[in-house]
């Protein structure tokens, strides 16, 4: 599958706020928290038209058993992706990295369902990715450029988020430096 990118769209905040009203009915107190997060969360900003959600949860059980109910409710676990791709330099423990991810039910709106875990790695760095560009427009835009670039060279999705990492990572290490100087929490 080739790889779109499309202008932004303000509906894309609207259609964020149904999915997790959504969420929130099918995992009640078994999500902690739900965000949009990705590029579809940066206002003005490019991106693919898939929603990106996180469902931050307590534990390993907690992820378990939000995992269960997404599924009795026909969400489908995409079992090929059960973590994230590590920042160079941010620990190496494979269960900071940690995931469930799914897709939604047959027939509705794309989106990725990321089921992360309270205060480990990679709940915190899509938390903090989004409000560094949220908050740094020119890197938001300078970012814009390289995915429209990589999705013009890219065959497969597959390619484009394999060269897409290592960008991310020098986004995210700004960033990190940016949330110490400002005290950004999550």
């Amino acid at each position: 599958m080739t790889v779109t990118i499309s202008e932004p769209d303000p509906r894309w905040a609207s259609e964020y706020a149904r999915i997790e009203e959504q969420l929130r009915s099918v995992l009640g107190d078994a999500a902690g928290r739900i965000d949009h997060i990705g590029s579809t969360s940066v206002p003005s900003l490019a991106a693919k038209d898939v929603i990106d959600v996180q469902v931050t949860v307590a534990d390993e059980a907690a992820l378990e058993r939000a995992s269960s109910a997404l599924e009795r409710s026909d969400w489908q676990r995409v079992s090929r992706i059960d973590r994230d791709h590590r920042v160079p330099g941010f620990p190496e423990d494979a269960a900071e990295w940690r995931k469930a991810l799914f897709s939604p039910p047959p027939g509705t709106r794309r989106v990725n369902l990321h089921v992360r875990i309270e205060g480990r790695a990679n709940q915190r760095y899509a938390l903090l990715f989004r409000d560094y560009l949220r908050t740094h427009r020119d890197v938001a835009s300078a970012y814009a450029e390289v995915k429209l670039g990589l999705a013009a060279l890219a065959p497969d999705i597959g390619s484009y988020a394999d060269a897409k990492d290592p960008v991310c990572d020098l986004i995210y290490l700004a960033a990190e430096r940016w949330a110490a100087e400002t005290g950004w929490v999550a």
